[in-house]
């Protein structure tokens, strides 16, 4: 697949087309589909542009008064603080199980390597049973708590925390009057930054993208991500052929914040990769 000298064979390359092509294709056509009327949606060619984009854009923010717009903010609160916390405990964890030796260490670490292959599906009536035990259930609350332990970003840290913070640089911030406490977010934490960028990225988007646990713990509208929203309009597109417009144009918009914030975040991955670079 692959010639010497560095060069890519043309195999290669059109393999890589067609890979990228499989994974924007659905992006353009809702990008197209979003320029277009309601009669125009299902009338004409599916690739031929329009021009109303940003009528549809006025239509959707005048729907229930700019309630598609609380749906952003929620997917946005659900997503930053969310996505932050459990990056700030999955470091905790994660450096907790590379640099620390205690009782049942192993058993804790297996344990999160099986919760890793348990679906996040299976999981949402069972939380959504304790939270309704204790009155949290159609509450910010209901969506946020769930989304802090994240197994899968723990076993990140753990990884990172272990190949990226040397022990030695931790025991000399120990003899220098360092706490744990002051080793871990004097220390550890910069040195972890490119893998936290990574988990926080991961998580903020799988919230993002979240529908099960919202749309099982949520009953009023107005707490609702934009994905439980957008399905309310999807449904309601069979009675009102007009919401279909609306849909795509609101699923085209929830897709610029991850666009931004990739694009964003990306330079993390750079710098760091670079300093390393010059380590070597």
């Amino acid at each position: 697949m692959i010639a010497s000298r560095g060069r890519i064979s043309p195999a290669a390359t059109a393999l890589l087309l067609l890979g990228a092509l499989y994974c924007l294709f659905p992006v353009a056509w809702v990008l197209i589909a979003s320029t277009k009327s309601a009669e125009e949606l299902f009338a004409t060619f599916t690739l031929a542009p329009s021009t109303h984009l940003l009528d549809n854009i006025v239509t959707l923010s005048e729907y229930r008064g700019g309630l598609y717009w609380r749906w952003m903010a929620n997917t946005a609160l659900y997503a930053g603080v969310g996505g932050a916390a459990s990056t700030l405990v999955s470091a905790m964890a994660g450096f907790a199980l590379a640099k620390y030796a205690f009782p049942g260490k192993s058993l804790v670490f297996n344990i999160i390597l099986a919760g890793v292959l348990v679906p996040g599906v299976i999981l949402a009536i069972p939380q959504y049973l304790l939270l309704a035990k204790v009155g949290l259930t159609n509450t910010y609350w209901s969506v946020l708590l769930p989304s802090i332990i994240s197994p899968y970003g723990i076993y990140l840290c753990r990884i990172f925390a272990a190949a990226a913070v040397p022990t030695d640089v931790i025991e000399a911030a120990r003899i220098d009057g360092a706490s744990d406490w002051g080793a871990f977010g004097r220390v550890a934490l910069p040195m972890m930054r490119a893998g936290l960028v990574t988990v926080f990225l991961f998580q903020f988007v799988a919230i993002w993208n979240n529908f099960m646990l919202p749309f099982i713990m949520l009953g009023d509208d107005r707490l609702y991500p934009v994905t439980v929203g957008l399905n309310g309009l999807l449904n309601q597109g069979a009675s009102q052929p007009a919401m279909y417009t609306s849909v795509v144009t609101g699923a085209l918009l929830s897709i610029v914040p991850l666009v931004a914030l990739f694009l964003a975040l990306q330079r993390y991955w750079r710098v760091d990769l670079g300093a390393g670079a010059v380590k070597e």
